[in-house]
């Protein structure tokens, strides 16, 4: 007999400042995925500030006018919690993973980190740094600057083409008065949705909230983003490096998140990146033997999305997986997808998708990006149903549209080649 899913049913509130707080009660669990969004990321940024979010995430961490920065590094550690944060394309996030007892904590911790931080000049000098560190870390790892290299290509001018951590000339350039800016302008609770899933009662987590100082009135200060083009540019790029593999990285735009069609795209994408069963993987890498790694990804953003592929493979093999990979986004075009394959695909995406709602921190990304890209939340019956009726129809269609090989912009960080 087959346990049953605990349904997923997600509470939401909007405190009168605007702060919208989303839970989802996780049966069975002592744990809580705390997390909080913050609407303002790379996507928002000028050229001339690219990095702003990501140092500015960084140096909230550096302390505030009630912490010291161990004394945040120690609150929730010292309890077997965890603390950390991220900076997206659309958001900066900054999430806590701790047991239930420790959610008061939590709370006003996080609190103090959003709305108070020190921002002191001293600190900037030292983080800065550090995030001029972790752009060089990029620089050194082919497989990492090969993404980067391919966003510029792809998205040109638009602020997706943007490095989310910024370059050495744009971090070494913010000031301290431009990193108060920031977050006077972004770090407001009309900007921001909280999230929290497992052992959680939602008017708990909402009177804790108020009580913490959540709720204090705030101005609002919508960030807005630039539309994105709705076609990237179809070009190829080498990037000479003396390496011993040449990187290759194949993208286009697809779907943004909230697409209607978003089911049979992850069907898709699965079944021709998304595994060793993958047909990528079995024909580059299995029949052929032209690469080590190749996988499909994608990223799929409130207004628009991308997707694509990558493939590390030895210099002399470059033209040859690079004509492998058009070969299978050829074959998935002209052909789609047979009923017994698209069975596979249905399957291993719910079956993904039944996994992570084991997770009280998946359930809480899950929570915060249908607030995020407005996106009604679905039960776990409902996501079923719209994976389960994907039709053979529907993946030809989307290949179609989105994974033909005269869609894609291709970067190759490598050796040159003799027809360079």
């Amino acid at each position: 007999m087959t346990a049953s899913v605990p349904a997923a049913r997600v509470e939401r509130t909007q405190l009168p400042n605007g702060l919208v707080i989303c839970t989802e009660y996780v049966p069975g669990v002592r744990s809580v995925a705390l997390g909080v969004w913050v609407r303002s990321a790379s996507v928002h940024e000028s050229r001339e500030q690219m990095g702003v979010s990501h140092l500015l995430e960084h140096l909230v961490f550096k302390g505030t006018a009630r912490r010291t920065a161990r004394d945040i590094a120690v609150a929730l550690e010292s309890r077997g919690g965890a603390l950390d944060a991220y900076t997206s394309r659309e958001n900066t996030a900054f999430q806590a993973h701790i047991l239930d007892r420790d959610l008061p904590l939590a709370i006003d911790l996080l609190h103090d980190l959003l709305f108070s931080p020190l921002l002191r000049d001293e600190d900037l000098a030292l983080e800065r740094q550090v995030v001029l560190d972790e752009i060089a870390l990029v620089d050194d790892t082919p497989d990492d600057l090969v993404f980067e290299e391919h966003n510029a290509l792809m998205w040109g001018a638009h602020p997706y083409g943007y490095t989310i951590l910024g370059t050495r000339e744009s971090v070494g350039a913010l000031t301290g008065s431009a990193l108060r800016a920031q977050h006077a302008r972004a770090f407001v609770p009309s900007n921001m949705v909280m999230s929290a899933a497992g052992n959680v009662d939602h008017q708990h987590v909402v009177s804790l909230v108020e009580s913490a100082g959540w709720g204090a009135p705030g101005a609002s200060r919508p960030v807005v983003a630039v539309p994105p083009p709705q076609m990237a540019p179809v070009a190829t790029k080498h990037i000479v490096r003396d390496l011993q593999q040449s990187h290759i990285v194949f993208g286009s735009t697809t779907i943004p998140m909230a697409d209607p069609t978003r089911p049979a795209f992850l069907i898709v994408s699965t079944l021709l990146g998304g595994g060793m069963s993958s047909r990528l993987f079995q024909h580059v890498r299995e029949r052929l033997g032209l690469a080590y790694a190749v996988y499909g990804f994608h990223s799929l953003n409130s207004d628009i999305g991308m997707h694509g592929v990558y493939v590390g493979t030895a210099p002399e093999t470059t033209s040859k997986a690079r004509t492998a990979v058009d070969d299978e986004l050829k074959r998935l075009t002209d052909e789609g997808v047979p009923e017994d394959e698209l069975e596979l695909g249905r399957q291993q995406l719910l079956g993904q998708y039944l996994l992570s709602l084991e997770s009280p921190g998946a359930r809480m990304q899950r929570a915060a990006s249908c607030e995020l890209v407005g996106e009604p939340f679905r039960t776990v019956e409902e996501v079923t149903r719209r994976i389960e009726s994907v039709t053979r129809d529907d993946a030809l269609a989307v290949a179609r549209a989105w994974f033909a090989p005269e869609r894609h912009s291709v970067v190759v960080l490598g050796p040159k080649q003799s027809d360079d």
